[in-house]
């Protein structure tokens, strides 16, 4: 990602932003599934690239206290957090999505709707689990991108994930 990369946010409600540019097809895509009885929320969205590396320190920190050596730790953190500069939350058109209310709805519930339906919005389920040795990227069903309505319309209806649909396969 440029260093110089700028993006226009539009901040929600919930103190979380995204580019503007797919707020009103995330906003519909949240009314709908709303309507349709589910309660989704918003748990991460755009990131700094400082605040991105924060969350990799952190998770660094933590595998080291569980008493991994620093390679250890390092190689487990950059598993399930994305170097700063290469998250698409920095781009802001990414948003990690689960339950407002856990308790009364599973993130699953949520996920399987979202799933099914989040390409008629422009958006696509980011590392599905099938695709990992694809991707390099764990199963993460709450990670979505947007993509546009007709690329993500193609991606959902080929099967495949984005490096594929890009004909960037080698990890």
């Amino acid at each position: 990602m440029p260093e110089d990369y700028e993006v226009e946010l539009t901040q929600l409600a919930n103190g979380h932003a995204v580019d503007s540019r797919i707020y009103p097809d995330l906003q519909q895509m949240f009314d709908d599934a709303r309507a349709e009885g589910l309660m989704p929320t918003i748990s991460s969205s755009y990131r700094t690239a400082d605040k991105q590396q924060q969350i990799l320190d952190d998770k660094l920190a933590a595998y080291e206290n569980e008493g991994n050596s620093y390679e250890d730790a390092k190689e487990l953190a950059e598993a399930w957090v994305a170097i700063p500069g290469t998250s698409e939350h920095q781009l802001g058109i990414a948003v990690d999505i689960t339950s407002a209310d856990r308790e009364a709805q599973s993130p699953d519930v949520i996920w399987e709707w979202l799933e099914k339906h989040c390409c008629e919005y422009g958006f696509i389920v980011r590392y599905p689990e099938e695709k990992s040795d694809i991707t390099g990227v764990i199963n993460e069903p709450w990670h979505f991108r947007y993509v546009g309505r007709e690329a993500a319309e193609e991606i959902t209806k080929q099967g495949v994930c984005l490096e594929e649909y890009l004909g960037r396969t080698e990890h």
